[in-house]
């Protein structure tokens, strides 16, 4: 057996030195164009979408390459700022260009081509990465360094409504896929000068932009430093959506409670940059992250603030009942039913037991079929296309509901417990945490069938343990509840007036507390 594991890690490590191998390209940067063509175009395994133009600059020996990947670029921009400034205004110069070829790309950057992003590299590591991300690689014959020019092209996303995160008023702008479009919203929704951008690679093969966001002078300064210090550590080939950095960068991966918020809409991240969280943002994905996270702002929509106090403080009350019963109602009824009939009103109870009439399983059998009925339905209507999806998903749930009731199967009072717990999931804003409800609804059930009422009150117990104990970039996962910070409470579950609301979150220890100013620090 150890002869075996021998075998197998001698394997591995002569796989690992091959690959290393294979991906070891010269990073020179010649001093002819064509060697360099040639260099990028074996690295490539020269692909039909490399454009590559070598021509002679007028008037001059010196010849030129431009490369660029096709469907990355503006072909447009390429060919007007670019081709066509070297070749024809380059002989409208005032004076001729000079012999050096460094100074040949110096005045082919300052005088000739007209475009607004522009900088220069010296190894070819960042020239390919350059043409990969979109950009276009100038090659002047004889320089030492490549002029790089911003061009990028591609088709992408237009702006849309947020679909995972719907509103009844509020901005109705979501994030794309396209990075430099969600920095822009988040800039219009936040026109701060100490709004500050710092840009990562992550994925040592897919090298995606990572975005991390934050205020100057609101943040606190260790929370942005031991982001960055976790983001630092990713190490993975490919990063294709936002839950890699996620599920990387969070406290406890063997918590089902989410611990960074990922969100559509740039006014919620953008409120979370203004209270002292931070956030980050992917190239290619649509979901932004938020952090620090707690158990209070996972119950918490943008809506509360839109809306008068009266009614964004009625709609959290709201959502803690529903999340209460998305959690318990399955279990109480089990439990109630089973074992404590006798704290039921008598009527109830005579009805209850006059439904189950004839139903040949125990409460806990008719829960667990019933709910995973649901969540095999609405998997499915996910899945599905949208039409069809919403059809399975109402449809599904009336049809299977009443057959399963004729059938004797089920009782009615448990399709309407089934039915009222998956309302109240529905009503939760956020999707991770009503998936971790949804997750503890089962072992709860379980335990109330075994104790009782008990039972579910020792889950409860463990769960407020779990919370206070979890933590969020240090944050307590429970806060403001435990550890008690009073002035948060008016943003908590009655949501202040506005003008009561004059200071950030305490718990994320802001440089700076204030929200309103009125001849000095707010009061």
């Amino acid at each position: 057996m150890f002869g075996l594991f021998k075998r197998n890690k001698a394997r591995i490590q002569q796989q690992r030195k091959e690959v290393s191998q294979s991906h070891d390209f010269s990073i020179t940067i010649f001093h002819s164009v064509q060697q360099n063509v040639e260099n990028i175009q074996n690295i490539l395994h020269s692909p039909d979408d490399l454009i590559t133009r070598v021509f002679t600059i007028a008037n001059t020996n010196h010849s030129c390459a431009v490369l660029c990947i096709d469907g990355l670029v503006d072909k447009d921009l390429i060919n007007d700022k670019i081709i066509q400034n070297i070749q024809l205004q380059v002989t409208q110069l005032s004076n001729p260009l000079p012999s050096s070829a460094e100074k040949v790309l110096e005045e082919l950057e300052n005088a000739v081509v007209s475009v607004g992003e522009l900088s220069k590299v010296s190894s070819l590591d960042d020239v390919m990465y350059a043409i990969l991300s979109g950009d276009t690689a100038l090659f002047v014959d004889g320089a030492d360094e490549v002029l790089i020019i911003g061009g990028k092209g591609w088709a992408s996303r237009g702006v849309e409504e947020p679909v995972t995160e719907a509103l009844v008023r509020g901005p109705r702008d979501g994030f794309t896929e396209n990075l430099r479009t969600n920095t822009a919203h988040i800039r219009r929704h936040l026109r701060d000068p100490n709004l500050r951008f710092e840009s990562f690679k992550v994925g040592r093969r897919s090298k995606k932009s990572l975005v991390l966001c934050y205020v100057d002078g609101i943040v606190n300064p260790a929370l942005v430093k031991e982001v960055k210090r976790r983001i630092n550590t990713i190490d993975l080939d490919d990063v294709p959506e936002s839950g890699y950095i996620e599920q990387w960068i969070e406290d406890s991966f063997l918590s089902p409670f989410p611990q960074i918020q990922h969100t559509e809409r740039p006014d919620k991240v953008a409120t979370g940059l203004i209270q002292g969280r931070v956030g980050l943002i992917l190239d290619g994905s649509p979901f932004g992250l938020v952090m620090p996270m707690t158990l209070a702002s996972s119950l918490q929509s943008p809506e509360d603030h839109y809306e008068r106090w009266l009614i964004g403080s009625s709609l959290r009350v709201l959502r803690y009942g529903a999340a209460f019963l998305a959690t318990f109602l399955p279990a109480l009824y089990i439990a109630l039913s089973s074992y404590h009939p006798g704290m039921i009103p008598s009527d109830l109870a005579f009805s209850i037991a006059g439904s189950r009439e004839g139903v040949p399983f125990p409460a806990v059998v008719e829960a667990f079929v019933m709910e995973l009925t649901l969540e095999l339905l609405r998997e499915a209507g996910i899945r599905l296309p949208k039409p069809i999806g919403q059809t399975i998903g109402i449809v599904g749930g009336l049809v299977i509901g009443e057959a399963a009731v004729s059938a004797g199967i089920v009782s009615p009072v448990m399709v309407i417990v089934v039915a009222v717990t998956a309302i109240s999931s529905f009503a939760l804003p956020s999707y991770s945490s009503a998936i971790a409800l949804r997750m503890l609804r089962f072992p709860i059930m379980l335990v109330a069938a075994t104790f009782g009422l008990y039972g579910i009150i020792l889950s409860y117990i463990m769960i407020n343990i779990h919370i206070a104990n979890l933590k969020s970039f240090g944050i307590p996962y429970s806060t403001p509840f435990a550890p008690s910070y009073l002035r948060d409470w008016k943003d908590l579950v009655i949501r202040a007036p506005l003008t009561m609301l004059k200071t950030r979150p305490e718990m994320l220890r802001t440089k700076d507390p204030d929200r309103m100013y009125k001849g000095g620090r707010g009061k």
